[in-house]
């Protein structure tokens, strides 16, 4: 016990705030080496599905977890060839299972009528797919049996919207117990916001008329039943830079009445810096005073959200909401990608966090968000119209490019990195997951505590010396870190209760997108694993 207690004194974290140790440095990246990841000791992690996992239901050339058999093997063409042989130096389209929404559900029923598939299940969007000859991408969306044997452990649940439409790759997720929808969101501006039923197969509705078209990647609910999205779009170099100028936006959807996915207003976050709101205008010059203003420690500022599109005025026919964002004068961020509200704040506090830059050489990446940035948002209600934002974390070098996050408890923040190939050679490191206390002060040199040192399997090691072949991402990524007890109701918001990971049947998922693509479970040691015992928290 006395080493775990140096070690969270030496992290500026005490025992009581911290219940892991934590590992002390991100795996090496170096080519040809594929490291295991590392996970603190505190915890223990297993597969809940991998890539090449066949789906109970297959659908044309979606038949696996992870992979689309748009390259056959040059052996037996009815399997997808997940990796290059001497005899064909190409892949199958890996399809990247992207963020985990976790619900306990009963009578829940599969491609065999007389199977008993359980009562929990992970519902997955799945962020890439292989490309038609018009050049549109096909994905899909699966749910995980976790009670289930291998055979029936994947269910496809849709690859194809109500109207007989591809669905599009999918970024964000979660579920709307108002609407009682499975809700996903799509990284393009040109791509829906999906509502899709729990049903197989699941009913897929395009909600875009109401909730707009962008840059979508985080999702969330709040207690009144509004809907609070986090677009993730990489702006435009600064000149002479690689520094990206801010260019996606924080947005709230307040529907008619709880549940209606359909008629309703939608927002934009609006910060305000002195006397003039920060817009896409004020950031366009490097390091502008706006910019550098509301990512200043010790500084909050005042926001408002402002209605960008109302159905009631302005109809229900798909619109781009970043355009409109910017003409209303919304504050544009770095490439914001998730965002949760902290349990026990009764929806008061909702932090976010931004990508940055992900490049060592972004002049903008001390002081201007180039690294990456975490903020909170504070506001009397989730429903009030004003509040305050405050810069909570500025990244580094060795904790850049953040992109998922959830809590842990009502104070520890897990936040986990997707710095991608390019920074992660510049550093020489892989992907990191951390642990942060949310009452804790980090502007004067404290740092995260590291829960997970990704590593990187040897289909990603393949993927990066090589450029994926032309159409696969090359490092493994951290994505999907979620915590939940699964509970479908209202009450079970993330937000709403305090998590109690490992008891209560709160449990913990994270996905190692690229490569393999394997979920993972994350669960307790038991007691007798470790040397130390920490049960105590």
């Amino acid at each position: 016990m006395k080493r775990f207690l140096a070690l969270c004194l030496t992290t500026g974290v005490s025992a009581y705030a911290a219940p892991i140790s934590g590992v002390p440095a991100a795996n090496i990246k170096a080519d040809g080496y594929a490291p295991a990841s590392q996970l603190t000791r505190e915890w223990r992690q297993h597969p809940v599905a991998v890539g090449a996992m066949p789906v109970e239901n297959p659908d044309g050339i979606v038949g696996w977890y992870g992979y689309e058999n748009d390259s056959p093997s040059p052996t037996d063409p009815t399997q997808p060839q997940t990796l290059p042989t001497p005899l064909s130096a190409v892949e199958a389209q890996k399809t990247e299972p992207d963020k985990n929404t976790y619900l306990v559900l009963w009578n829940q029923k599969g491609a065999d009528p007389h199977y008993n598939y359980g009562t929990h299940f992970l519902f997955q969007g799945h962020e890439l797919g292989a490309k038609d000859a018009a050049g549109v991408s096909h994905s899909y969306i699966t749910r995980i049996n976790l009670d289930a044997d291998t055979a029936h452990r994947v269910t496809l649940m849709a690859t194809h919207d109500v109207n007989g439409n591809p669905i599009a790759p999918i970024d964000g997720s979660t579920w709307d117990p108002f609407a009682q929808r499975l809700l996903f969101t799509t990284e393009s501006a040109s791509a829906p916001v999906y509502a899709a039923t729990l049903s197989v197969p699941s009913q897929v509705e395009d909600v875009s008329g109401a909730l707009g078209r962008g840059g979508y990647e985080g999702i969330q609910n709040d207690n009144y039943g509004n809907i609070w999205i986090v677009e993730d779009i990489g702006g435009a170099n600064k000149p002479g830079t690689v520094s990206k100028r801010p260019n996606s936006f924080l947005y709230r959807y307040v529907p008619r009445h709880p549940g209606d996915l359909h008629n309703g207003k939608l927002q934009v976050l609006q910060v305000w810096v002195g006397d003039h709101p920060a817009t896409f205008d004020s950031q366009a010059a490097l390091f502008a005073p706006d910019q550098v203003a509301i990512r200043t420690a010790g500084t909050s500022y005042k926001t408002r959200w402002l209605t960008i599109h109302d159905t009631a005025v302005d109809g229900t026919t798909p619109f781009n909401a970043n355009t409109l964002a910017k003409a209303a004068g919304g504050t544009p961020f770095k490439r914001p990608e998730n965002g949760v509200f902290r349990p026990g704040s009764h929806f008061r506090e909702f932090f976010f966090d931004e990508t940055g830059d992900t490049n060592a050489t972004s002049v903008e990446n001390a002081g201007a968000g180039g690294w990456a940035s975490i903020f909170k948002l504070s506001q009397h209600g989730a429903n009030a119209d004003e509040g305050r934002l405050s810069i909570f974390f500025q990244g580094n070098q060795a904790v850049a490019g953040l992109d998922n996050l959830c809590f842990l408890s009502d104070d520890l923040l897990l936040v986990v990195e997707d710095a991608g190939d390019g920074l992660h050679g510049q550093r020489k490191a892989l992907d990191s997951g951390f642990l942060f206390d949310v009452d804790a002060d980090y502007s004067h040199g404290r740092q995260p505590i590291r829960f997970l040192a990704e590593g990187r399997d040897a289909s990603a090691t393949i993927d990066s010396a090589f450029g994926g072949f032309g159409k696969n991402e090359g490092d493994n990524e951290i994505t999907g870190i979620h915590v939940s007890d699964g509970d479908p109701s209202v009450n079970g918001i993330l937000g709403a209760k305090v998590p109690h990971f490992g008891h209560d049947g709160w449990r913990m998922f994270w996905t190692q997108q690229h490569g393999d693509n394997v979920t993972w479970e994350v669960t307790r040691a038991k007691h007798g694993d470790n040397d130390d015992d920490h049960d105590d928290w």
